[in-house]
């Protein structure tokens, strides 16, 4: 699935999952997921708002990461940055910074 990070004031705030992702791969019966982030593995809370037209997880050290990336990724600091987030396991995900093609996303993107 494709993600995207989310921004205010120029500092990454979260990570927008988009409702349709939020449907397809998170059951409402969890509460935690596992992110794999390069060589970290961190594990971070769902909130109720998550299935409620909230679609966006937020933790520090997910922010710190997306920050990196978002740093790296961009020559425009402050814009989302598309992330693939794969399914790698019981509520764990796979997050890495990749491009990809427009027509690779319809379907899956985070809206």
């Amino acid at each position: 699935m494709v993600v995207k990070t989310q921004f205010k004031g120029g500092e990454v705030t979260g990570l927008h999952v988009g409702a349709r992702n939020v449907r397809r791969f998170f059951p409402k019966s969890i509460h935690v997921i596992e992110l794999q982030l390069d060589h970290l593995q961190i594990q971070c809370g769902l909130s109720p708002e998550f299935w409620h037209g909230h679609p966006e997880i937020h933790d520090p050290r997910l922010c710190e990461w997306l920050g990196f990336k978002a740093y790296f990724s961009q020559s425009n600091h402050g814009k989302e940055v598309r992330l693939a987030m794969t399914p790698a396991g019981n509520n764990t995900f796979r997050l890495r910074s990749a491009l990809v093609r427009e027509d690779a996303m319809a379907g899956t993107e985070a809206k």
